[in-house]
């Protein structure tokens, strides 16, 4: 007979208030010499950018960081990130970027950044979309918005954790889908505008999001939704009306 452990994550932050993770203010205000180390193609719109962060202090799935882009003649450009890598990962983080057309930071990193470039990067920031891993886990994202919730899940992977995670991610087709070749059982896809043969298409619907509230983990969820404005009012009241609490919802959007 053999015996098996559960392997407990205990964060290293406290709650500062229920539900919001307390944020090193020293930790988030000092700048930090990133250096580019990898570049991995995600989707024909978007990329992983790997950094060495020697002196990082560390950070909670959700989080994100501030990143500080210099040009030669002094220009500055900062831009806030979600952190795509889990805490795991030590001296380095990940970010997955859009290369958004016009975009001074994202068009700098897709047209001209290799490894070996240096950035300025601060953080982590904000503890209110942060998950310690201690509670079943509800994620839902569109395009981008995956980001932050797949620093959730590789965090889950990780550290094998037995707290319940799923995951539910839009995307306008399978080779806009970032992170395509990672998702497991946890994770159900919807496309907006094309699929893969006998796939439906359609936009992220109460079909979708009814059967994950049926399936009530001891304790219930902690929902964490991450896209665009549109998308998370839409994602919200999806969940609102499928009898998710709304004090039990977090949201982080863009656009």
């Amino acid at each position: 007979m053999t015996e098996t452990t559960t392997k407990t994550f205990v964060p290293h932050t406290g709650f500062a208030v229920p539900g919001r993770i307390a944020v090193s203010t020293r930790a988030a205000a000092t700048w930090q010499t990133a250096t580019l180390t990898e570049i991995r193609r995600e989707t024909p719109y978007a990329s992983t950018f790997r950094f060495a962060v020697p002196q990082w202090m560390g950070h909670l799935p959700g989080q994100h960081l501030m990143l500080r882009l210099t040009a030669e003649d002094g220009y500055v450009a900062q831009r806030h990130y979600s952190i795509a890598s889990p805490p795991d990962d030590a001296g380095h983080v990940e970010l997955t970027l859009d290369h958004v057309e016009g975009g001074e930071v994202s068009g700098w990193f897709h047209t001209i950044a290799e490894p070996g470039d240096t950035v300025q990067v601060r953080g982590p920031l904000s503890g209110f979309f942060a998950w310690p891993g201690d509670r079943p886990a509800l994620l839902i994202g569109a395009g981008s918005g995956v980001v932050p919730l797949m620093s959730m899940l590789r965090h889950h992977r990780g550290q094998g954790l037995d707290v319940p995670l799923r995951l539910l991610v839009s995307a306008r087709g399978p080779e806009e889908l970032i992170y395509a070749q990672e998702y497991g059982e946890e994770t159900t896809t919807v496309f907006t505008r094309s699929a893969p043969e006998g796939v439906p298409v359609g936009r992220m619907a109460a079909a979708h999001v009814a059967p994950l509230l049926a399936e009530q983990p001891p304790g219930g969820w902690e929902a964490y939704v991450c896209g665009s404005n549109g998308f998370a009012e839409h994602a919200s009241r999806l969940l609102v009306e499928a009898g998710q609490p709304v004090d039990r919802i977090r949201i982080e959007r863009f656009g």
